[in-house]
């Protein structure tokens, strides 16, 4: 048998990532962030067809969203909501996230998420049995890009 396997290395380390936000021209290094996840939902319409039992599917549309827990130790989101408050002019933004393991032969991946919208945010809080303050931190995207893809690995094609 000549089975070809991935090697250990060719992993990518969960902790070697970058994420930028990108709010009214100015970006910030949101190194704050714990986890982050962004993902698209597929809209599909049900296809009958003559001749099948099986019906089809068909895609009409995508919806993105993203989630990601940070450390509660900027303001930035908050401010965002405040001025929404006091002007009813809503905060869009950019998010950009690379993952690039340098032992892994996979290389580097970077996205861009562009006319972010956070679906609101905590205010206020704190935990006095706590070891230290995080938050959730949700939303939708309207576009996103690839920039960068990572590499084919070895015994891939």
């Amino acid at each position: 048998m000549n089975n070809v396997t991935m090697k250990a290395r060719d992993t990518i380390s969960a902790k070697l990532a970058d994420c930028f936000v990108t709010i009214n021209g100015n970006r910030y290094n949101f190194m704050q962030m714990i986890d982050f996840e962004a993902k698209v939902d597929k809209t599909k319409t049900k296809v009958p067809i003559l001749g099948r039992i099986m019906e089809g599917n068909k895609t009409v549309g995508l919806a993105g969203s993203f989630s990601g827990t940070a450390h509660y130790n900027q303001s930035i989101f908050r401010q965002a909501l405040l001025d929404y408050k006091n002007t009813g002019i809503d905060t869009y933004f950019e998010i950009q996230i690379t993952n690039e393991d340098p032992e892994s032969a996979a290389g580097r991946q970077t996205f861009v998420f562009m006319d972010c919208n956070t679906d609101g945010g905590v205010l206020a809080k704190f935990d006095a049995d706590g070891e230290y303050l995080d938050e959730e931190i949700e939303g939708t995207f309207e576009d996103f890009k690839m920039p960068e893809g990572f590499n084919i690995l070895n015994g891939m094609q």
